[in-house]
């Protein structure tokens, strides 16, 4: 069987953004879950609060919409943002003020 190739309008990044309180002890607990349970689930982390994944396409992100809302901490904000590889091959990125290049993700290596 020969599979197609995907791309980049098919290839979906899910990028995952959240605003979580953590005064409290159980809400630091309740942070820290959920911080694991994306890296649990293939999420890389970009910066502290926000992950991202990449998918072969819309319909596999379903299930991960899913997934996240039945472990969604009891307290603070979570976005989901859906986007083309496309899209997210525009991303400028800056490191101490140094543009850096855009490394192409663990995940390419499946495809």
């Amino acid at each position: 069987m020969i599979l197609p190739l995907l791309n980049r309008y098919e290839l979906m990044w899910m990028m995952v953004f959240f605003d979580l309180p953590v005064v409290e002890k159980e809400e630091r607990k309740d942070a820290a879950d959920f911080r694991n349970f994306l890296l649990n689930n293939g999420f890389s982390m970009v910066q502290y609060s926000i992950y991202t994944k990449l998918f072969s396409g819309k319909d596999v992100c379903e299930k991960y919409y899913r997934l996240i809302r039945e472990n969604l901490p009891q307290n603070g904000k979570v976005d989901i943002l859906t986007i083309t590889d496309k899209q997210y091959g525009n991303i400028i990125s800056y490191n101490s003020g140094k543009k850096t290049q855009k490394k192409e993700p663990e995940q390419y290596l499946l495809f």
